[in-house]
């Protein structure tokens, strides 16, 4: 029987590691496949439309995934880069290839920052004298926004068009928690920091009201600013078509000059023909704007050696290594100390999309940002928000650029620690505790939060606050009373930001790359992206993204999207580690 035991171990063994060694061998292939063949088959044609989709997840920064497992299984994630977005657009416009660029996007998977900057880049393409034009079934509001730069917007004859301004939703627990004994102990400094304030009250405060309101109507001005100016209307006019909602059919839509037209699909493509010049027999010649980037298009080229480094901080803050989906501080810094130590790299853009979080990690990560400047110009580019964490981070560049949408601010931190000592209770669990001194035992979720735990973990709080306030009254050259009289938590916009000194100026990723130039002094340059974003083949096993991908589908399909999001929320919160700078609370305006 050992004998049996021992050979079926051993067969097994060998299986395994040709079964490894079969999976290395499809990634090496896949690897060396990818990188001689991209770009390669991909032509743009003559007369050729580009036509956007944008049904991808649109990340600041999404570079080619180097885990073969995601191609060979189809589970990886579908996401675009902002950056190779822009980019083509770019090219696009002295493309003599492409005659112009239809939108055809039901929704789009983007921040409201985002979604502003590729609306003001397809501004700069119209200006070259080519054409864009916009159609969709339906239009949500954010596609709607993006689609009314284009010169003549056409909708399904029975589609809709949802225009009705801005709203946030918070969720609050505090029933929840005395009903069923599960409580969230709550430590925090600023009146605004309502990140936690779910936990503490039934109903929104007044001062949580007060800057969601200000920073809510601060970002739908520029979006009302931006539509008045492509639809010939003025701003009283767009916000009445959005309280009154008349423009919820394409009847109204059209009475109202907020479309050119109701079409069906295959009237669109005969005036995207009339536009190409093709007869009515004739092809159209169409390219998705992601194989366009996959031609080579995604990148601006150049032969000088000189280099502006962008280096990406997106997602929240956590301690550790960071990946593409969070901010660690070890991947932060060794990209930073990497960009620094270049010869060729004579300026860096610092590029940041995040609510905050640890904030460990993100003093760690202004430090990495103080030892930078003293060798080159670090400018920092703000996209969809940089609040809390995300500004602690930010907070010390030579100059800060934000988008006029940018959610940022929030300079306020805050504890939480998850106690169900009145659930043991009900339920019959008694938890005693025994130790060698007199705070050995700190704190046990099956007790209530004592007092002196409580000052003491306060006391932290505390600390932590001044110093972030002390980072930024530093880095922007004020007083400790002026950040403080502006900080608190508060959430501002980035328009709000430039009035108030958290914000040098406004503009877009391109507008900062531009500075780091004139700062640096240099005319001709590239472009080099950090981080780099790799997984050794431990990691690959490890992760078991397979699993982990499949383990979320089946969450979100049983639990339903806004259950999935109560539950992802709750998970999220557990997982908080050390005191927080982070954003007041999950941020999704709609």
């Amino acid at each position: 029987m050992t004998f049996l035991r021992e050979l079926l171990a051993v067969i097994l063994g060998v299986f395994i590691s040709f079964f490894i060694m079969f999976m290395v061998m499809i990634a090496i292939g896949t690897a060396i496949g990818s990188s001689f063949g991209e770009g390669e088959d991909i032509k743009v044609k003559q007369n050729t439309i580009l036509t956007f989709k944008l049904d991808e997840i649109i990340k600041d920064y999404a570079p080619k995934s180097n885990d073969p497992f995601e191609e060979i299984l189809g589970i990886g994630e579908k996401k675009m880069g902002l950056n190779s977005i822009i980019n083509a657009i770019e090219n696009a416009k002295y493309d003599d290839n492409i005659i112009g660029i239809s939108i055809e996007i039901n929704q789009i998977n983007s921040g409201i920052a985002q979604t502003q900057s590729i609306r003001d880049k397809l501004n700069e393409f119209k200006e070259s004298g080519k054409f864009v034009t916009a159609y969709a079934d339906f239009f949500d509001q954010k596609n709607y926004y993006l689609s009314s730069v284009a010169d003549s917007i056409y909708v399904n004859p029975v589609g809709s068009i949802d225009l009705r301004g801005l709203r946030a939703e918070m969720l609050y627990f505090k029933d929840f928690q005395d009903k069923y004994g599960v409580k969230m102990e709550v430590i925090r400094h600023g009146k605004y920091k309502s990140a936690v304030e779910p936990f503490l009250s039934n109903k929104m405060s007044e001062a949580n009201r007060e800057q969601t309101s200000e920073f809510l109507n601060s970002i739908w001005g520029e979006l009302v600013d931006d539509m008045a100016e492509s639809r010939n209307k003025t701003n009283f006019e767009i916000n009445q078509i959005a309280d009154d909602l008349l423009a919820r059919n394409p009847d109204l839509a059209l009475d109202n000059n907020m479309i050119t037209n109701q079409l069906y699909r295959d009237q669109y493509d005969k005036i995207l023909k009339d536009l190409s010049g093709v007869l009515n027999d004739g092809k159209l010649n169409k390219m998705k704007l992601k194989d366009y980037i996959s031609s080579g298009k995604g990148r601006i080229r150049s032969t000088s050696k000189n280099r502006i480094a962008v280096v990406y901080a997106q997602g929240e803050i956590k301690y550790g290594k960071g990946d593409e989906d969070y901010i660690g501080q070890e991947l932060i810094i060794k990209a930073l100390k990497k960009a620094r130590s270049s010869s060729n790299v004579k300026a860096i853009v610092f590029r940041v999309n995040s609510p905050g979080g640890s904030a460990l990690a993100s003093d760690l990560i202004w430090r990495e940002i103080e030892l930078t400047k003293e060798e080159k110009p670090v400018i920092v580019s703000m996209g969809n928000m940089a609040a809390s964490g995300g500004y602690y981070i930010s907070c010390n560049a030579d100059r800060i650029i934000a988008e006029p949408t940018t959610i940022t601010g929030s300079i306020g931190v805050f504890g939480i620690l998850l106690n169900f000592s009145d659930l043991s209770n009900r339920i019959g669990i008694n938890s005693e505790q025994i130790g060698t001194n007199k705070q050995s035992i700190g704190y046990t979720p099956f007790e209530p939060i004592t007092d002196e735990f409580y000052e003491v973990t306060k006391e932290g709080v505390e600390t932590v606050y001044t110093t972030f306030v002390k980072r930024v009254a530093k880095g922007r050259d004020m007083t400790f009373e002026e950040i403080d009289s502006i900080a608190q938590g508060r959430v501002w916009t980035g328009k709000e930001a430039v009035e108030n000194g958290l914000v040098d100026e406004l503009g877009n990723l391109e507008d900062a790359i531009r500075t780091a130039a004139e700062m640096a002094d240099v005319e001709n340059y590239r472009i080099r992206n950090y981080p780099e974003y790799e997984k050794d083949l431990s990691d690959l096993f490890k992760s078991s993204s397979f699993i982990n991908a499949k383990k979320e589908s089946l969450l979100k399909e049983e639990l339903g999207e806004t259950n999935y999001g109560i539950y992802s929320r709750l998970k999220e919160i557990y997982q908080f580690k050390g005191v927080q700078a982070r954003l007041p609370y999950r941020l999704e305006i709609k």
